[in-house]
């Protein structure tokens, strides 16, 4: 095998859907590639499921960045792809993720596109401008499934240790390496946490949030504001 993937999946009470990411990524393993699951102290049955079905499990503090750097410290793959919890996908992408990155040689890192799942009609028009303007920034979003070749991650030293806009963070470095590969190929995410709070209200939120941290505002208080 040419480029081994570590797929690093973080998560923290996620037992309602990680049996499904799981069981779509499985056909990887037989091919070589390893499953890594980083759990942040789930009190549902996140672990118990997650157990037979990934080659690593992790325990850590919460916290996307630390979850995934633990993630990263312990692969042994050539190209690190970071799936968040909630994520539809299947290994028919991995195909493609591989193939891109054979094809640029010269490319350090990339992203998918998104499609929201949810009942909004509105979900389909926050994923095209989530899309277009990763595609015109530069910057992706971990719902878009942002892989990166193992040297180029250790070369940044991997993800900052803040609570929020640490994808930012991790893209504006890897920037620096080179542009990222924008597949257009769509991984699906889970639209719950705009519906559960109002689509017009999220999407507010989340560009006040991008605002504030472009101004300077610290990762810790747009935390709180998030939450």
């Amino acid at each position: 095998m040419a480029d081994r993937l570590s797929i690093i999946i973080p998560a923290l009470n996620e037992a309602a859907g990680i049996g499904a990411l799981l069981a779509a990524l499985q056909p990887l393993r037989t091919q070589g590639h390893e499953l890594i699951l980083v759990d942040g102290g789930s009190r549902d049955a996140t672990v118990e499921l997650a157990r037979p079905q990934v080659d690593v499990l992790l325990q850590s503090a919460p916290g996307r960045a630390r979850q995934m750097n633990a993630g990263a410290r312990a692969a042994r793959g050539d190209i690190l792809w970071f799936v968040h919890a909630d994520t539809g996908l299947d290994a028919g992408h991995a195909g493609v993720l591989l193939r891109s990155l054979e094809d640029n040689p010269g490319r350090a890192w990339g992203r998918f596109d998104v499609r929201i799942t949810g009942n909004s009609p509105l979900l389909g028009m926050v994923a095209r401008l989530m899309n277009l303007r990763s595609r015109l920034s530069g910057i992706a979003t971990g719902d878009q499934g942002i892989f990166v070749r193992r040297a180029a991650f250790m070369e940044i030293g991997g993800y900052p240790d803040q609570p929020l806009m640490e994808d930012i963070e991790f893209s504006k470095s890897l920037k620096h390496l080179s542009p990222p590969l924008c597949l257009r190929q769509c991984i699906e995410t889970s639209g719950r946490r705009w519906e559960q709070g109002g689509v017009v209200r999220t999407v507010v939120l989340m560009w006040g949030l991008r605002l504030g941290y472009f101004l300077g505002l610290a990762p810790e208080r747009l935390a709180r504001l998030y939450n």
